[in-house]
């Protein structure tokens, strides 16, 4: 009845569906509210809406089968950016709010999953399908695992493993079936099969105590659970301390016979080593509260609904279930930088010894990536003074749900200072000295994807640079320890090894500096050898600017592992500063990031985004998104291959441009990792910044900048200017400023 569609984001075609009721459209008082996420009434106005459609049979999620009409997701579809930009910029009528609606369709002869527009909002009357990239079906095996699908897997493990409990319970205290405080539990790995179509997934048995993830006891279990109906799931395959089994019922016989090496776990201690709980000595003045960020006049900052304000930035932000951080309609003193930046997907790629281990390749915008934003903890995510805002999401649930305190706002004294400079007299003495604090405002959200945490901030600096960054933490995904363990990462404990992986990240830049008509150069440095002009017979080396602008969209796809120019310049040609130059923003990597496949190998075409560090294209609705819910468990024919957005190698000169930018890192787990991976060298980002688009710096006109002079030839009065008062109270509690910039000899 419904087609599946093919990708989870780019709107390609709209086809109008005859259904329609009256009601009216609200109108948004602010321009940032088209971008706003949708509100808990929106989201149950969306599903009612839906339900009441008797042709898509929409029922709850109930019963052992998984052959049921379910709607997975609702979220807001951003209006295309043409009309976006008639409402921001031309004064034109607000686009209709409308919604992004994902059906699963278990219940027909051939399952399917179909996406629909859904408006307009605030009460739809109508839904349309979506179509994309050429219209091919999104097989229904290439779907997020649900909380229903869990739940029966959990069962079917707990049947499989029955068999095994003297096994288990000789060898680890813990099992499955029947238990109550020493229970086992799973870790699962995608992709769930090695070809299109299949729904084989290997799980990671473990011990479910605190950190479990650390904890696994040495076996792993194939289940292929394709089926819609949980009493054809079978295991396949069951590996065990290194050696693979057809199934449970063998090993269970072989362990009955004494034929099977078994690896005995040692009782756990309190406290576990997988536990925050404290241990060891106590380092001198760590029992007392480190450093704080307080505010000595209140927030410098304005947050109304979903438009920020900061020091000359203006962003509209939210936070979408699918894949996460989205910003739009990015300005600094009035003039858009960029109209998107928004985080696309992150994935992490492992190897090991074990059977999971090497079939490990997670694609997190297929594990809800943005729906994990689960509360952030004041004075430790986020400091105690932040401004927090609660979100909504509607993703594998009944109806809308509420994170609080989802996101945080809070500016942050960077502790460097945006610039100084101490002027001496080379006497002893000084002629001036300038300084300007340092300070940022951070936008943070946090995705906890299983056993990882990401950390995702964006820093408005007063200057219109912009920094994008990412920060991993949480628990590293492990495995048992084997004897050829080392050629895969650090052994962490007794039987746990901690396996290599490469962590990418991929963000989305819709940048218009000075407006749409954007063009890409490189920049970088080589050395010319030149005759001397005022020493006849000698030479000069030195270095000189290599410019090359980049006319088409394929030579703008920076591969992975090559060099990249050190300077990546979006200007516009037809806009100059006061100096003559293009007026430019920059983008600058701060990674270092590798290949986790060869290009071409069968599951990397789902990531195709991941061979380049950057890519440039022209902007189109229909390439919104570079990767897709479904990419997860159908990589190898992807609803959204990146590649096709490049293929055309369309022109890039005075375009509206896109930065398709891929960040990341190597991690070779390491016994620091336990309990948890530690924010420190594991942080990678880029900054956008200003190349020749103002006159001078834009941060002169702050009033927190100090200047202090000599006043007459005694250094003990020198003369101080400053714009802005000596913060009071007790927050800081700072002395009062003083300078002297003498340095006498004593």
């Amino acid at each position: 009845m419904m087609h599946s569609l093919r990708a989870s984001c780019a709107v390609a075609a709209l086809f109008l569906a005859v259904l329609t009721h009256g009601g009216p459209t609200a109108t948004p008082s602010d321009h940032a509210s088209i971008f706003a996420d949708l509100t808990a009434a929106e989201l149950r106005a969306v599903r009612d809406f839906l339900r009441g459609r008797p042709e898509l049979g929409l029922t709850e999620r109930s019963g052992d089968t998984l052959e049921h009409n379910t709607l997975f997701l609702v979220e807001l579809l951003p209006p295309n950016k043409r009309a976006a930009l008639r409402h921001l910029d031309g004064g034109g009528p607000a686009p209709q709010r409308r919604a992004r609606a994902v059906v699963f369709f278990g219940a027909q002869a051939e399952p399917n999953v179909t996406e629909f527009s859904v408006g307009p909002l605030p009460r739809p009357r109508s839904y349309r399908p979506l179509r994309f990239q050429g219209g091919r079906a999104v097989p229904f095996s290439a779907r997020p695992v649900t909380q229903r699908e869990y739940e029966l897997l959990h069962r079917a493990l707990a049947a499989a493993t029955e068999p095994l409990y003297p096994l288990l319970r000789d060898t680890t205290g813990f099992w499955f079936h029947n238990c109550t405080r020493r229970c086992l539990t799973f870790s699962d790995i995608a992709p769930r099969g090695l070809q299109p179509g299949e729904r084989r997934t290997w799980f990671v048995l473990q011990r479910f105590v605190e950190g479990h993830y650390l904890h696994p006891v040495g076996m792993e279990l194939l289940l292929d659970h394709r089926d819609l109906d949980p009493r054809r799931w079978a295991v396949r395959s069951v590996w065990y301390n290194g050696r693979y089994f057809s199934g449970p019922q063998e090993l269970a016989a072989l362990y009955e016979r004494g034929a099977v090496a078994v690896a005995r776990l040692p009782d756990l201690a309190d406290p576990l080593f997988s536990s925050y709980v404290p241990r060891g000595p106590t380092p001198a003045g760590s029992d007392a509260h480190g450093a704080k960020v307080c505010e000595p006049r209140g927030r410098r900052y304005r947050l109304h609904g979903n438009r920020l304000q900061y020091g000359g930035w203006s962003v509209a932000f939210r936070l979408r279930s699918s894949a996460g951080l989205q910003l739009f309609d990015v300005r600094f003193g009035g003039e858009r930088v960029a109209y998107e930046l928004s985080v696309q997907d992150a994935i992490a790629f492992y190897g090991g010894d074990t059977p999971a281990a090497m079939q490990t390749k997670y694609v997190d915008a297929g594990w809800g990536m943005g729906s994990v934003t689960f509360e952030l903890a004041p004075g430790i995510d986020c400091p105690a003074t932040a401004a927090f805002v609660d979100v909504h999401h509607m993703y594998d649930s009944a109806g809308p749900r509420r994170f609080p305190r989802a996101l945080c706002v809070f500016e942050l004294p960077t502790a460097v200072p945006l610039r100084r400079h101490f002027d001496s007299d080379f006497r002893g003495g000084f002629h001036f000295y300038a300084g300007l604090e340092g300070t940022a405002l951070v936008l943070r959200t946090t995705s906890t994807v299983y056993n990882y945490d990401y950390i995702w901030d964006v820093l408005l600096y007063p200057n219109g640079v912009l920094e994008a960054k990412v920060h991993a933490t949480g628990f590293i995904h492990a495995t048992f320890h084997t004897a050829r363990g080392r050629r895969y990462g650090s052994r962490v404990h007794s039987h746990v090894l901690g396996n290599v992986h490469t962590h990418l990240v991929h963000y989305k830049v819709d940048l218009d500096v000075a407006g749409t008509a954007n063009s890409f150069e490189t920049m970088d440095v080589s050395f010319e050898n030149i005759s001397n002009p005022w020493s006849p017979g000698a030479r000069v080396v030195q270095p000189r600017l290599r410019r090359e602008r980049i006319r088409t969209e394929r030579r703008a796809a920076l591969p992975m592992g090559a060099a990249l120019p050190r300077y990546l310049l979006f200007s516009n040609t037809r806009r100059r500063n006061r100096w003559g130059h293009a007026r430019s923003y920059r983008i600058q990597h701060q990674s270092h990031a590798g290949s986790v496949l060869p290009r071409g190998w069968k599951e990397e075409k789902g990531v195709s985004w991941s061979r380049y560090h950057l890519a440039v294209t022209r902007h189109r609705d229909s390439e919104a998104c570079s990767s897709s819910i479904y990419n997860q468990n159908d990589p190898w024919e992807p609803a959204v291959n990146f590649e096709s957005f490049i293929r055309n190698n369309e022109s890039i000169e005075d375009q509206d441009l896109v930065a398709w930018v891929t960040v990341g890192f190597l991690h070779v787990p390491h016994s620091e990792d336990v309990p948890n991976t530690a924010t420190p060298g594991n942080s990678v980002g880029f900054f956008l910044r200003p190349f020749n688009f103002f006159d001078e710096d834009p941060s002169v006109s702050l009033r927190s900048a100090v200047i202090v002079r000599p006043r007459g030839p005694s250094p003990a009065q020198p003369e101080v200017q400053r714009w802005t008062p000596d913060p009071p109270g007790p927050c800081a509690a700072p002395p009062p400023f003083s300078y002297n910039g003498t340095n006498w000899a004593v």
